[in-house]
């Protein structure tokens, strides 16, 4: 079949089956509901026009799509039922999860992300002549606590402003740089299926140290990768065609990880922090994306999302 014809053809939304296939990372938890339907039915016709000119432009008729936005937004339920059309309609597709490509499995990148914090909060103490035996005595209560990240404290104590501003410079430099995710590995599967590989080795990470493995994927039949991912439009990719932002603010991101339980710790301050480190990412890559979706599922442009944002 040829493909490009494939997505020219008049669209209606397939009924969707009780199951479908959906991302690889083990053990997430995908629960596609009527909102992720409704969304990817308004995506839909706005990435098959981005997808055209893409697969055009690759002798093997492949190109990717990166479905990205704030964790807990929706990415991994509307991937796999936009993955569900694309092959349906003829357009061979597959869902790969970013998430199973930090250096760290998630537990101890939990931990690395908390060190990271801790120890830059440390370090602004000591640039600015506060790191006195009193402060490092209530800051250990404080992590014993797990509250240093809490503003409540901070705003009585002025020294714990200074920890958690040079905390939270140091957790931005962290949060989804190479130093977190090996950016290199992703963009070689993504050059790899672009040069027409008929399979992929392709990670598989759990959740403890012995739950790290590859499996090899067939892509014979394979023309279009979704990598949904909230990282899936960073600077640090190379090779996606078509980036799909999905808008939300931190406090519904947090709301939507609550319902999918993705941690044990999701009300946190830290948490909180993390969230809004990646939101303002996403807000500083936007530029960027080919199809913007509001929280309401409403095509946006650039300009519209940027007032949007203005006004949050």
């Amino acid at each position: 079949m040829d493909i490009v014809r494939a997505l020219e053809r008049p669209w209606m939304p397939p009924q969707l089956p009780e199951t479908i296939p959906h991302g690889d990372m083990p053990g997430d938890k995908v629960q596609i509901g009527a909102e992720h339907v409704a969304k990817a039915n308004v995506i839909y016709p706005a990435l098959a026009r981005e997808l055209l000119p893409a697969l055009e432009r690759n002798p093997s008729q492949r190109a990717v799509v990166a479905m990205c936005g704030g964790s807990g937004v929706g990415k991994s339920e509307i991937a796999s039922v936009l993955s569900y059309y694309l092959t349906q309609a003829g357009v061979g597709s597959y869902t790969l999860s970013g998430d199973n490509y930090p250096h760290r499995i998630p537990r101890d990148n939990d931990l690395e992300r908390l060190r990271v914090y801790r120890v830059g909060g440390l370090r602004g103490l000591v640039a600015n002549g506060l790191a006195s035996p009193d402060i490092t005595d209530r800051l250990g209560e404080l992590w014993r606590q797990d509250e240093d990240a809490e503003p409540d404290p901070a705003a009585e104590m002025p020294w714990l402003q200074t920890y958690q501003r040079a905390g939270r410079r140091a957790l931005a430099g962290y949060l989804g740089t190479p130093n977190e995710i090996d950016f290199d590995e992703v963009s070689g599967i993504l050059a790899r299926f672009k040069q027409g590989a008929p399979s992929l080795m392709l990670k598989r990470m759990g959740r403890e140290p012995s739950e790290l493995w590859y499996d090899c994927v067939d892509m014979t039949h394979t023309h279009v990768l979704i990598i949904e991912w909230t990282h899936g439009n960073s600077d640090c990719i190379e090779g996606v065609d078509v980036p799909i932002l999905l808008n939300s603010t931190p406090q519904e991101t947090l709301a939507h990880r609550r319902t999918r339980n993705r941690d044990g710790k999701t009300d946190s301050a830290f948490t909180t922090m993390v969230l809004e480190i990646e939101q303002q990412k996403l807000v500083a890559q936007a530029h960027k994306a080919r199809v913007i979706l509001s929280k309401a599922g409403e095509l946006m442009t650039y300009d519209e999302y940027r007032l949007l944002m203005a006004r949050a």
